[in-house]
């Protein structure tokens, strides 16, 4: 039976296999590398580096491989995002739901992005991150404050994620597998 099922796996990941590019974006701590960690099958780790320019992991998922580029979210790095954007199945956006003072920035760092012709129709997913934190705001309080609402031209979708607790990452991969290329 085990043969059976390796031969299986092998003609669908030759035949059927779909590579889909993903971006991970957000200011700067929001929990981006250590989202990708995670899915990656990784642990998460308290202490994590923030990202110098960008990094980049392929994760596998059934026969979905995601190549998923985690992009710095320092000011000097937000130039690079549309570059990295361009062509892409998805976009992640991640905020860090608990910190309020960010949310100004994130909005208007995100709307500038959206505003881009070459970022015209990408999905984008955005993920209200450290939900574990009794400061946090739920995802209505995150979508009012970015004005997803007003974001045209692209499926926008929010969930409410911990990468710490790993709530709702079930969900994210899926979403994504969603957005795969046909």
């Amino acid at each position: 039976m085990d043969f059976f099922r390796r031969m299986y796996d092998w003609l669908l990941s030759v035949f059927w296999a779909t590579e889909m590019d993903v971006t991970m974006l957000g200011l700067q701590n929001a929990g981006k590398t250590s989202l990708l960690r995670v899915l990656a099958g990784g642990e998460f780790t308290i202490d994590s580096i923030p990202t110098v320019g960008f990094n980049m992991k392929r994760v596998k998922k059934g026969h979905v491989t995601l190549k998923c580029w985690d992009l710095g979210g320092q000011p000097r790095f937000r130039s690079m995002w549309e570059r990295y954007c361009r062509g892409v199945s998805a976009m992640l956006f991640v905020i860090d739901s608990a910190d309020v003072e960010a949310f100004p920035v994130a909005k208007e760092e995100l709307h500038l992005l959206l505003e881009k012709p070459t970022m015209e129709g990408i999905p984008l997913l955005v993920l209200a991150n450290k939900s574990d934190l009794p400061e946090h705001k739920n995802v209505e309080e995150v979508n009012e404050a970015l004005d997803l609402d007003s974001i045209q031209n692209r499926e926008v979708s929010i969930y409410g994620i911990s990468v710490k607790r790993e709530t709702n990452l079930d969900e994210v991969m899926k979403w994504m597998i969603k957005h795969a290329p046909k």
